[in-house]
Formats: structure tokens, C-alpha cells, sequence
């Protein structure tokens, strides 16, 4: 599982000083390869889940990609805020995501439910480990960012891990 690479910051009014940026700019990266990987997993549910709980899982997972993209957006956006270069394309992601591939062959709502619930997990904790990373560095904003995902990604676990007790 890769890390993302600092890259050359570009030119910006913001006046947080450059170890900030620089320190923001490579966990942002880092969550953002993460956060794509988890919505293309969150759909890969959705497309192909099967069996009792069919609708009920299809649409929670739908909703779960979708907040997942929305919070994405903020997340590269941030990047370009701070003067870096969002590392969102599909090569990237492939190379940096830090979370296990997602198996291509579920289908049983259960295994679905598992599988997301362990990606739910890892990213959870990446991104409270870039919450201290980024306020130790001094971006109090990219921290709270961070913040707020991390209560999504919880929320999102929460459920998941409910579909899952007594299974």
C-alpha cells in the first residue's frame, strides 16, 4: 500500500506556511486515493449485491457512495486550495490506495456488508491519524475537514456493522 508523494506545491495566497501545506497536501492525497477506492467499492455493492436483504443493502450502499463522493469532492478541492495537485485519477488511485482490493466475486449482502465494513474501518483510522497530522502541522481547517469525515465514516460503519451482529 503506497503513500502519496509530496509534490511541488503551486503558488497561493494562503498563509499557512509551506510544511503545513506540504503536510495537508500528502495526507489529503493519501485519503483522497483511499476515499475514491472505498466510493468505487461502495458501488461495486450496490451493482452487484444479491440475495434477502437485496433492497435494503442496494440502497444504503448507494447512499453510502454518495456521500463518499460528495465528501471527496471537498477533499480535492482542499488539495488545490492549499496549492497542490489533487492525485485523484484512476492510475493514481490504483497506485496509492492504501485499503485491500475489493473482491470482485461477492454477491451474498453479508460478505458485502464484511467487506465494507473492514475498508470502513482502515480508512476511519487513516483519517484520525491526518487529523492529528494535519493540526500538529498547524491547518486547523484541513484538520476539520478530516474531522467530519471521520464522523461520516463512522456513521457509515455503524450501519454496516448493525447488518452484522448476529449474522
Amino acid at each position: 500500500m503506497a503513500k502519496s508523494k509530496p509534490g511541488k506545491l503551486h503558488g497561493t495566497r494562503n498563509d499557512l506556511g509551506a510544511n503545513a501545506r506540504e503536510t495537508s497536501v500528502s495526507v489529503l492525497n493519501a485519503v483522497l486515493a483511499d476515499s475514491i477506492d472505498l466510493t468505487n467499492a461502495a458501488r461495486m455493492a450496490h451493482w452487484t449485491v444479491r440475495g434477502a436483504q437485496f433492497a435494503a443493502l442496494h440502497e444504503l450502499f448507494g447512499t453510502f457512495y454518495d456521500d463518499l463522493a460528495a465528501v471527496t469532492d471537498d477533499i480535492a478541492e482542499r488539495v488545490v486550495q492549499l496549492g497542490g495537485t489533487p492525485e485523484g485519477t484512476t492510475q493514481a488511485v490504483g497506485e496509492r490506495s492504501r485499503l485491500p482490493a475489493y473482491p470482485a466475486g461477492l454477491r451474498a449482502g453479508m460478505d458485502h456488508v464484511t467487506a465494507l465494513a473492514d475498508r470502513y474501518a482502515m480508512l476511519a483510522k487513516a483519517v484520525r491519524a491526518g487529523i492529528d497530522a494535519t493540526d500538529e502541522a498547524g491547518d486547523a481547517d484541513t484538520a476539520d475537514l478530516l474531522t467530519g469525515y471521520s464522523r461520516t465514516l463512522d456513521k457509515a460503519l455503524w450501519m454496516l456493522e448493525a447488518h452484522l451482529e448476529g449474522a
